[in-house]
């Protein structure tokens, strides 16, 4: 019995001894905290862009690198709640998307690295001192929101020639999307349009806000925000329900039924994120790599979406778009 017991603590130790190796290493790879503002579902395909890329230069999940996956599902309070837990795992790098997430986590460290895929206007923001040097832990890359606005402004009222009175909807809870909803705003209005605005916080408020918007616009302008990214399938379905065409900012609004999206590539965006990261896992520091901008803007229009709407697209804006979704 003895011999036994001996023999099976000796096996034992066979099989524990490699496991607390490759736990000691596992343990020791470099880490990246992933700050999904939205869904894994909704996030799918930008999770797999910035993986993919970083398996391109070299790195392997669960090999090399470990990958601390959190989802804040839209919700502004998590942003700060995942943020503190990545500062107590002591990740070595953080990545997100969105003001909102970014400013969280910049209230959460000075020190460990901060890589957003994109921010509206990380300058205005306050999340950077500038696009040149951003200085301190924090870089990535700008969607320049504001500069975008009054291409798209342009692109929906080509498009809608009864447009006359335009609702903008924006997350309160974010001062990113309240000053692009402002400038939104003020651009519409010397336009000639009539601009009105709707202030939403939490998901719950989507649909009674939309469905508020009965008779009293020609369309909706969706100012990009991580709430609004989770639901875009509901806000496309609600706003078809009472024939209100969409303007958005990313392709992923238009595939989920938005009228029209014109913004910089969002599956791009997280690849050159991935290339932020590798830089810093190597050795440099956040302040001497500067914020990237949009080396292109698509414009993508849902076809089905407009026929349900009774619209005819002009070919002066069919002869310009990147993606028809038919």
């Amino acid at each position: 019995m003895r011999r036994i017991g001996l023999a099976v603590v000796l096996a034992l130790g066979l099989v524990i001894a490699p496991l607390a190796v490759e736990a000691q290493l596992a343990a020791r790879l470099p880490t990246i905290g992933f700050l999904g503002a939205s869904t894994p579902s909704a996030m799918r395909d930008m999770v797999a862009a910035f993986v993919g890329r970083l398996h391109e230069l070299g790195w392997m999940e669960g090999r090399n690198i470990a990958i601390e996956y959190r989802w804040a599902e839209g919700r502004t309070e998590r942003f700060a709640e995942i943020s503190t837990e990545f500062v107590r795992l002591k990740v070595d790098v953080i990545v997100t998307h969105g003001t909102a997430p970014v400013a969280a986590a910049k209230r959460a460290t000075t020190v460990i690295p901060i890589v957003f895929a994109s921010v509206g206007d990380p300058v205005g923001a306050g999340v950077v001192a500038s696009l040149a040097r951003p200085g301190g832990n924090i870089t990535g890359l700008s969607i320049q929101q504001t500069d975008a606005a009054p291409k798209r402004l342009e692109l929906l009222r080509e498009a809608v020639p009864r447009l006359s009175r335009l609702a903008i909807v924006a997350n309160v809870d974010s001062r990113s999307s309240m000053l692009d909803m402002i400038d939104i705003r003020d651009r519409a209005g010397a336009l000639g349009l009539q601009p009105f605005t709707i202030e939403i916080r939490g998901a719950e408020q989507i649909e009674p806000a939309i469905k508020a918007l009965k008779g009293k616009a020609d369309a909706l302008y969706v100012v990009a925000d991580p709430l609004f990214f989770t639901n875009r399938t509901k806000i496309s379905s609600l706003a078809m329900d009472l024939r209100l065409p969409t303007m958005c900012n990313f392709r992923e609004y238009a595939a989920a039924g938005c009228f029209m999206s014109h913004g910089p590539n969002y599956l791009d965006l997280f690849r050159r994120a991935a290339t932020y990261v590798d830089r810093i896992l190597k050795g440099s520091k956040p302040a001497d790599l500067p914020v990237e901008q949009p080396t292109k803007f698509e414009l993508v229009i849902n076809l089905k979406t407009a026929e349900a709407l009774g619209l005819t697209i002009p070919q002066s804006i069919l002869v310009r778009a990147d993606h028809v979704i038919q």
